[in-house]
């Protein structure tokens, strides 16, 4: 393992990108003092004063106006790519070729062409090459994984997944790049994404997908005046332009231990800012998390006396994963987010970047990612073809990256 200073940089100073920043600011205050030392080097943004502000308040020494002065800095050893998903292939291939590590702002790219070529880099590479499915990290989600695993759930008959937000419900939300893009671009690349990579990190891999449907509920929005950030609000003009993908998605699939599973996706779903949720049932137990109650989830098993048997909250606490060496207050209802997950993926990105000898769980690889993409372009098909039932095409994934 290496002792040498690590040099981080992220390009993309929106909400993400400044979840990323966050996350390298503190991996090196969990799990132990394993990790070397972390420089924080760069945030590059077109949007100069986005990028400043990020850098300043994150602490990073400099904001770079384009993302090729980070590839050309010759003294940044790994970056996070979080900008829009067109701009992910050039970008990886560009800092690959400098010979920097990289990690990857899910859904891989714009289009599946450009995801192959990418995991044709990673093949290519001995650097690291990770996609950012920040849910894995969740101590509730990986707990459920394990008990799985373990097959405390027997074996599993029933998975339902979903993810619904409301970030698009407003028909005066500006027509920004979210919006533009085929089928596939939209609520299921966006936020479908994630809950496909859950559902697969807990129950195994979907070898098929059926009876898909997509429906747009707000057919045109207004043209932004200037840039928008994130899901932000913005000035928009009185035109309207074409909404070009899906609002709202839903499908069933097969797992290739013959569980079928249900899905809905949408991200015009008032009231629910951030509404990933899943059950997972088997013939011995079953499990749910909702996302709204981050730090908790059920569990309900064959317990021995009818009694005592039924749904329990599970609080999260030293006995998860993740939670013990991860959290500063390390007791149970203390809570825990969306910001603890950013930390312990960066965290393990860069076990994973400095050959740390006990690392965290790896993280998703590009191969994996363009299987979740592959799965939506299955939804896609399915959805084009009255529902009728689509393969997914197999993908090798680099054993020695996991």
């Amino acid at each position: 393992m290496t002792t040498t200073p690590l040099s981080v940089a992220v390009i993309g100073a929106g909400m993400a990108g400044r979840s990323h920043a966050a996350a390298y600011l503190n991996a090196n205050t969990v799990f132990g003092p394993g990790l070397p030392p972390v420089r924080l080097a760069a945030i590059a943004d077109a949007n100069v004063a986005l990028g400043e502000d990020a850098a300043r308040r994150y602490g990073y020494e400099r904001a770079y106006a384009s993302w090729e002065q980070v590839a050309e800095d010759p003294s940044i050893d790994a970056v996070s790519i979080v900008v829009g998903n067109a701009l992910h292939r050039p970008i990886a291939e560009a800092l690959v070729a400098a010979g920097k590590h990289v990690l990857c702002e899910k859904p891989l790219a714009g289009s599946l062409d450009d995801a192959r070529a990418m995991v044709e880099l990673e093949r290519s590479t001995d650097l690291v090459t990770a996609v950012g499915y920040t849910f894995r990290r969740n101590p509730s989600i990986a707990a459920i994984r394990d008990h799985a695993r373990r097959g405390e759930l027997g074996d599993l008959s029933v998975f339902q997944g979903r993810y619904w937000c409301d970030y698009a419900t407003d028909p005066r939300g500006p027509l920004s790049w979210r919006f533009k893009g085929p089928k596939g671009s939209g609520a299921l690349g966006d936020i479908g994404s994630h809950v496909i990579d859950t559902a697969q990190y807990v129950a195994g891999p979907i070898v098929a997908v059926m009876g898909a449907s997509l429906s747009t509920q707000i057919g045109k929005r207004p043209l932004p005046l200037g840039a928008v950030v994130g899901h932000d609000a913005a000035p928009v003009s009185d035109e309207l332009g074409e909404v070009e993908n899906e609002d709202s998605a839903t499908f069933t699939a097969r797992f290739a231990s013959g569980l079928v599973g249900s899905f809905s996706v949408s991200r015009t779903a008032f009231g629910l800012p951030n509404g990933l949720a899943f059950d997972v049932l088997g013939v011995g137990g079953r499990a749910a998390f909702d996302q709204n109650r981050p730090a908790e989830y059920l569990f309900d098993d064959a317990q021995p006396e009818a009694r005592t048997r039924g749904a329990r909250q599970i609080i999260a606490g030293p006995q998860l994963p993740y939670f013990k060496g991860g959290m500063p207050m390390e007791a149970p209802g203390v809570g825990g987010g969306n910001s603890e997950n950013f930390t312990y993926q960066a965290r393990a990105f860069l076990d994973q970047v400095a050959g740390v000898a006990d690392p965290l769980p790896a993280c998703a690889t590009f191969a994996d990612a363009l299987r979740t993409m592959e799965i939506i372009q299955a939804v896609v098909r399915s959805a084009d073809n009255d529902g009728r039932a689509v393969d997914v095409t197999a993908v090798t994934v680099r054993e020695d990256h996991r």
